[in-house]
């Protein structure tokens, strides 16, 4: 548990689950969601994993950006693409596997891109909530 906690987003699910309706507190986030084609489900709207997937990769992208001064490296030009794949855990249940593509451009090296890349993995609050529970790979690559 965090020492203090600065913002708490609020969100409430109604309906069927993955065939329900999701709403954020302030109401920014207002929107349906379907259970995917691939997964059985009629498709046709946002899903739980599109949502964790756009909050990993924004939560992910500011963690390389914020940690400059511990790993040194200017990231100016980057991009996270966040996969998020959903399969059966073999028991009866699902469980979740994360890809995280870094793109770092503007002449930075292989090495320093990795560097400020598993420095940004240690601090992001994604990845410290995942770290020991799925699978999440890292992927760097410069431009």
């Amino acid at each position: 548990m965090p020492e203090s906690i600065v913002y708490t987003a609020v969100s409430t699910s109604t309906g069927d689950g993955r065939n329900g309706h999701v709403r954020s507190s302030d109401g920014l986030i207002d929107t349906d969601v379907r259970t995917p084609k691939e997964m059985g489900g009629p498709g046709g709207a946002t899903n739980p994993e599109q949502l964790f997937a756009s909050g990993y990769a924004a939560c992910f992208h500011s963690a390389l950006k914020a940690t400059k001064k511990v790993h040194g490296v200017d990231v100016v030009d980057s991009a996270v693409t966040a996969e998020v794949g959903i399969g059966s855990n073999g028991e009866g249940g699902f469980e979740l596997a994360v890809t995280l593509h870094v793109e770092i451009g503007g002449g930075v090296s292989a090495e320093d891109a990795q560097k400020a890349v598993e420095v940004a993995h240690q601090v992001c609050p994604y990845s410290n909530a995942t770290r020991g529970n799925i699978e999440v790979k890292l992927e760097v690559e410069t431009a």
